[in-house]
């Protein structure tokens, strides 16, 4: 008769959560092997996780099995003797050789004339378990502190909130805590204390004590002092060079963190180094069609001045004989403010193409009425003629190919006039909301580029249009088609302004706009932009401006 170790495992891990506790697992089995007749010799377990080689308790029973004092296993399920390949592997080459002559678990038997396929199978999706298991932990662990909050455990004046599931707590002050480490950075700032000298005030004056109830070690205070989390920032996982700006509420600023990483004689740890280059990609070469970077240069003088240059050039990623120079940022947006200067139009000007186009709007709704009662009309009659062809073709008046082909055209028809139908009301209050973003973008562009942030600059530069190019430092851009019509009418309106400075005398609104009515190509421009946009109303989003005085 076989001799078993009846084995049972449970860790703290996440993979097993839902397992049975261990006195549960050797009660369970206990009855099994009685109900199967199985003489226990003796039962083992351990709390230890399986996913790596180096288990005490499993070791030690294979050593006693390989020595004969045992013939098989039971235990609940295969995952709990192995979750690894390594321990896996060793019990199915024992099995294979009759070492182990029998394993049984609450559902099944293995034996060694057993096809040891399914068991290999087990332990493989095992293994794979934890393998996903680590990396969706991991994959967790980077998208909290993506959010900025810092995954692992709370410093010290810090807590991981406890309303929170596990994964999801976010770091928030200690009441106890927080202001006395405060303090004790209030006091290293003076200059006048060391961190032993500090921590001995905290620990017997303040009567400081961790969360474990007792006083704050030496190496700890150390810690704190050199922790950049305080002031708002850490790195992870540690040693990565990957910095998140933290969530969670600042002790110190930065300034008082690198003060006080002066005072302990170190450099302070590295910060990230983060550049914003507004044009990068969105420029491609001229000359061999790679993606246009960029990069900063630092300059400094014998006199202790300090220049900083960008410059753009191309990455010769698809030609590293690529010939074309660098330009610098300073020229590029230069050349940019000279495009936007040739669309750029007074508010006059603005103003009156507004209320011109406002005012065609107003005719076409009058219309619109009228356009819908006649496509309400077309689209009925399209509906009788299907129904009368279904009819016919009932009737065999009309072959099936025939019918076919009448149906595809009538169908068609159909859509066209349903779209046509659904899409009346909306163009027409949809084109003039564009035409104003148009005009507006005009208007304003240029001032908002010379005043505006970087991330507007780059705003600026994508709406004015596409297929931008550098090439023998020059820039080439296809500006959009409604910029273009606006150009002609900036050109004109200048014309017309010049014309009128000579007259040292203040024109009123009324007379400029008479003006512009009576000049043909603004009309012009304004019939051929509205036409442009309601042709193209998907037409390139255009940011609007709040423009700095």
């Amino acid at each position: 008769m076989s001799r078993y170790f009846i084995y049972c495992r449970k860790s703290s891990e996440s993979e097993d959560r839902q397992v049975l506790s261990i006195e549960s697992q050797i009660s369970e089995l206990k009855k099994l092997a009685e109900k199967l007749n199985l003489e226990v010799v003796d039962i083992l377990s351990e709390s230890q996780s399986a996913k790596a080689p180096g288990r005490p308790v499993f070791n030690e029973m294979i050593k006693k099995i390989n020595k004969g004092k045992a013939d098989g296993i039971i235990c609940w399920k295969l995952d709990r003797l192995a979750r690894n390949p390594i321990d896996g592997g060793e019990i199915i080459w024992m099995l294979q050789r009759g070492v182990i002559k029998h394993i049984q678990t609450y559902g099944r038997s293995y034996h060694p004339e057993d096809n040891v396929l399914l068991m290999s199978i087990e332990f493989g999706m095992a293994n794979q378990f934890i393998l996903d298991l680590s990396q969706n932990v991991k994959r967790g662990l980077r998208t909290k502190a993506e959010k900025g909050w810092y995954p692992a455990p709370a410093p010290v004046g810090y807590l991981n909130s406890p309303q929170e599931k596990s994964g999801e707590r976010k770091i928030i002050k200690d009441s106890q805590r927080f202001d006395l480490v405060r303090k004790m950075f209030d006091l290293m700032l003076t200059g006048n204390y060391t961190p032993p000298n500090i921590l001995k005030i905290a620990n017997e004056k303040w009567g400081f004590k961790m969360r474990n109830g007792k006083p704050m070690p030496r190496s700890t205070i150390y810690r704190i002092f050199s922790e950049p989390f305080y002031c708002g920032r850490f790195e992870y996982p540690k040693g990565s060079g990957n910095w998140y700006k933290g969530a969670h509420e600042r002790m110190i600023t930065e300034e008082e963190y690198d003060k006080i990483q002066v005072l302990l004689g170190r450099k302070g740890r590295p910060r990230p180094k983060t550049h914003f280059f507004p044009f990068r990609g969105l420029i491609r070469c001229g000359e061999c069609g790679a993606m246009i970077t960029a990069e900063e240069k630092i300059k400094r003088q014998k006199n202790g001045n300090v220049h900083r240059y960008v410059y753009y050039h191309c990455t010769k990623r698809k030609h590293p004989e690529c010939s074309q120079k660098c330009i610098e940022e300073k020229e590029l947006e230069k050349q940019i403010t000279e495009l936007l200067d040739k669309i750029e139009i007074p508010p006059e000007f603005y103003q009156w193409a507004i209320k011109q186009l406002k005012e065609d709007s107003k005719k076409e709704i009058e219309d619109r009425n009228k356009i819908l009662e006649n496509q309400k009309r077309a689209y009925k009659n399209c509906v009788k003629k299907i129904d009368r062809l279904i009819e016919m073709r009932m009737n065999d008046e009309v072959s099936e190919e025939e019918f076919r082909k009448k149906k595809k055209e009538l169908l068609e028809e159909k859509v066209k006039l349903q779209e046509l139908l659904n899409d009346s009301d909306n163009r027409v209050t949809k084109w003039i909301d564009k035409a104003e973003t148009v005009f507006n973008f005009a208007r304003d562009a240029k001032k908002k580029f010379e005043k505006g942030s970087l991330e507007e600059k780059r705003q600026i530069l994508s709406a004015l249009g596409s297929n931008l190019f550098l090439k023998d430092k020059k820039l080439r851009i296809t500006v959009e088609k409604p910029f273009l019509l606006i150009e002609k009418a900036a050109k004109e309106v200048k014309v017309i302004h010049e014309r009128l400075e000579p007259l040292k005398k203040p024109v009123n609104t009324e007379e400029i706009e008479k003006i512009y009515s009576q000049n043909p190509i603004l009309r012009w421009v304004c019939d051929n932009v509205r036409t442009c946009i309601m042709n193209s109303l998907d037409f390139i989003n255009i940011p609007q401006f709040e423009i700095p005085h």
